[in-house]
């Protein structure tokens, strides 16, 4: 195949799609034979992954990389920040954690070189490897307080030799400005690179816009390589927990199990519950209301970022109580990571890891107790439900603190793990928990999960596999934003020569 430069999707503001028009992109050049790759310089986010060496990644880039058909790796995200109050993050560094740093301090000039490199060094492996990469810009190009220590956007793009595509929500209003304000804003060598502009998430009929589009491409000298409409029916797993606002939550569910998911503050990995949102069994719904946990049939409390914060939130709104009650009624309980450790008899954290508070008293719904530790846990899961099956299921960890048992007796283990070892903790077919993110993945655990329902979903039809709904939901992702873009012009910009 011809080489084609690296093209970077760059946006006027956070939300306007970028993620997954870099997805839909890495999906068309697999379909057109070419051995795409995603990559992120730094991403922002709660939503992780561990790739399969054991390394943590922001889950955007996981999307994109089985658009393209390739394995996760860290280059695909060397920086990864995942915020843990308004003014701190966590830093991971080449899918290790480098420490807890304050925003003021992470983004100084100071030391930005070590980052830069990190940057530039994981995309020079990366395009040694795949042809092309699928950049991704962060937030708005135009940011100029922090343009001489950006990582991600046009510095990025002028290294990687990128071209690049400006990608604006007309959804949002002020497309013009947004647009015309982007490119102008650049400098005359910044400029050079933005090779088009991609209209994104249109409602109405894309003729009405045709003067609008000749307007853009005469104030900017940028053609516009495409108006893609918004869509509902087409179903990406999201980057940001702010997409939860536009989740169901209603605990109402005709003829469906309804699934609760507790609406953490500081909720992570909620991509875990993708795969039941698809489920024709199920009515899954987000809630930190105390009669929802009444009237659901199944609780889930899911990962966090600050575990012992988000336990303490629960004791003090009431949904602590709601929960252990609820389970006291027949309904079924599940902790995943976090929610694990919250579902145990006491978190201890007496290395103050996450905060300032020694030890809080848990839910005592499973007989385990949690010690904090400064050391993450990061790994993929072959496992099993039994010991006398084979390790046919998947998941990964991605937690800090360790959990034991409370009692002399060893607990009931929910996973058998591939390597002998166990995780997760049973204490009645209606109340267990895991650290194993993904499980819900495996249609064998949500079969197990949805067991003591069994008469109500009798009639229910055989379930697709979450992995093929997923290979189908690239494939129409592609299909859309294939239709409205000018492929035609996008490979005419990436094999340029003028470029090189």
């Amino acid at each position: 195949m011809r080489k084609l430069h690296s093209i970077m999707f760059a946006g006027t503001g956070s939300d306007v799609g970028k993620s997954v028009i870099a997805a839909a992109f890495c999906r068309i050049f697999r379909q057109d034979g070419y051995h795409p790759a995603p990559f992120k310089a730094q991403n922002m986010a709660l939503n992780s992954f561990v790739t399969p060496d054991g390394l943590e990644i922001g889950r955007a880039q996981v999307v994109q990389a089985e658009a393209a058909g390739v394995a996760p790796h860290t280059d695909m995200n060397p920086i990864l920040l995942k915020p843990q109050s308004d003014h701190t993050c966590q830093v991971v560094l080449n899918g290790k954690v480098e420490g807890n740093k304050d925003a003021y301090y992470y983004f100084k000039k100071e030391g930005r070189q070590v980052y830069r490199r990190a940057v530039c060094d994981a995309y020079d492996r990366l395009s040694r490897q795949y042809n092309p990469i699928v950049m991704e810009g962060a937030g708005s190009i135009s940011e100029l307080n922090l343009r001489d220590t950006d990582l991600v956007n046009m510095p990025m793009a002028m290294h990687a030799g990128a071209d690049v595509i400006l990608v604006a929500d007309i959804d949002r209003g002020g497309v013009f400005a947004s647009v015309y304000g982007s490119i102008m804003l650049q400098r005359p060598e910044e400029r050079k690179h933005i090779k088009g502009i991609l209209i994104n998430k249109f409602r109405g009929d894309i003729r009405l816009f045709q003067s609008g589009v000749k307007m853009i491409e005469e104030l900017c000298h940028v053609p516009v390589i495409g108006v893609v409409p918004y869509f509902k029916d087409i179903h990406i797993e999201e980057e940001d927990s702010l997409q939860l606002s536009s989740k169901l939550h209603s605990a109402h569910a005709e003829g469906k199990v309804s699934v609760a998911v507790v609406l953490l503050r500081h909720l992570s990995n909620f991509t875990d519950f993708d795969a039941l949102e698809h489920d024709a069994r199920i009515h899954l719904f987000y809630s930190n209301n105390v009669k929802d946990m009444a009237e659901a049939d199944i609780i889930i409390v899911p990962g966090t970022k600050n575990t012992l914060a988000d336990l303490y939130e629960l004791r003090r709104n009431g949904m602590a109580e709601a929960i252990v009650k609820a389970h006291r009624n027949g309904k079924t309980v599940l902790g995943i990571c976090g929610g694990y450790q919250i579902l145990g008899q006491e978190i201890a954290d007496p290395d103050h890891v996450e905060g300032q508070v020694d030890r809080l008293p848990g839910l005592a719904l499973l007989p385990v107790r949690t010690v904090m530790n400064g050391q993450k846990t990061t790994r993929q899961t072959s496992f099993a439900l039994s010991r006398l099956q084979p390790s046919a299921l998947h998941g990964y960890e991605i937690h800090n603190g360790s959990t034991f048992a409370t009692i002399d007796e060893p607990v009931t283990p929910l996973c058998y793990k591939a390597d002998g070892s166990t995780d997760g903790c049973v204490a009645d077919a209606k109340c267990m928990g895991t650290y194993m993110h993904g499980i819900l993945d495996n249609a064998e655990f949500v079969d197990f999960l949805l067991k003591p329902y069994a008469q109500r979903i009798a009639q229910s039809q055989p379930q697709e596999s979450y992995a093929d709904f997923k290979e189908r939901q690239y494939n129409l992702l592609a299909d859309h934003v294939r239709k409205h873009v000018d492929m035609k012009k996008v490979y005419q910009i990436l094999t340029d020569s003028s470029h090189d």
